[in-house]
């Protein structure tokens, strides 16, 4: 696990927890904004907090958005966390016309329900499809989430974790490189810890395991 794990500084994420996380598992973090240690990084973490039209406006100004969707088909290991991973779908309903990055294809909606909102809490993963990241995580594992909306992805098989709030919201994808999660796995404890693992365990430049 010596590879480097840039986590991408753009003004919007939750840098130190995922930052202290990873070195917790044997990774290497390094938090950066710079594009060039962003586009050499050996695996990249794309974390989020906050609203998506803020989001890509951020990684607009910062010249970020060309580096990304480069890295994101290099063939290198990527995950995108919580906002970090509603900005690589197509767009999103709290932010009308504004483009994703647009790596998976699908539309992130309103959780539309009598429920609180925003969903703040610890749910259980449904795992499906044999998601990389979930290797040695047991079936309805709780996880921490918060967040008002939701991924809707149109190809079913990119989906590798599911749970209910009021509506079946996919809370994990993985389609060649590219991993992402609608939970927070640097706030989900034991397990969480151990889906970065086993992120921070792929082999740099393949997305397979070392």
């Amino acid at each position: 696990m010596s590879s480097k794990i840039v986590i991408v500084d753009y003004g919007m994420g939750n840098l130190h927890s995922v930052n202290k996380a990873i070195a917790a598992v044997g990774g290497d973090p390094v938090i950066s904004s710079d594009a060039a240690v962003i586009a050499q990084a050996d695996k990249l973490i794309l974390p989020g907090v906050g609203a998506f039209g803020d989001c890509m406006a951020n990684l607009q100004r910062s010249g970020l958005v060309p580096i990304l969707q480069k890295y994101l088909h290099s063939g290198r290991p990527f995950l995108g966390i919580c906002l970090g991973m509603q900005v690589l779908f197509d767009g999103s309903d709290e932010a009308p016309g504004v483009k994703g990055l647009g790596y998976f294809q699908g539309q992130v909606r309103r959780l539309n329900t009598a429920f609180k909102i925003p969903h703040m809490g610890w749910n259980s993963l449904h795992i499906q499809n044999s998601g990389r990241l979930f290797k040695g995580i047991p079936e309805n594992t709780y996880v921490y989430f918060v967040h008002s909306y939701y991924l809707q992805a149109e190809e079913e098989e990119i989906v590798k974790a599911t749970t209910q709030y009021s509506t079946c919201i996919h809370a994990s994808v993985e389609k060649g490189n590219v991993f992402a999660c609608q939970f927070h796995p640097e706030k989900s404890s034991r397990w969480g810890l151990k889906i970065l693992e086993n992120f921070a365990a792929l082999a740099s430049g393949t997305g397979k395991e070392a």
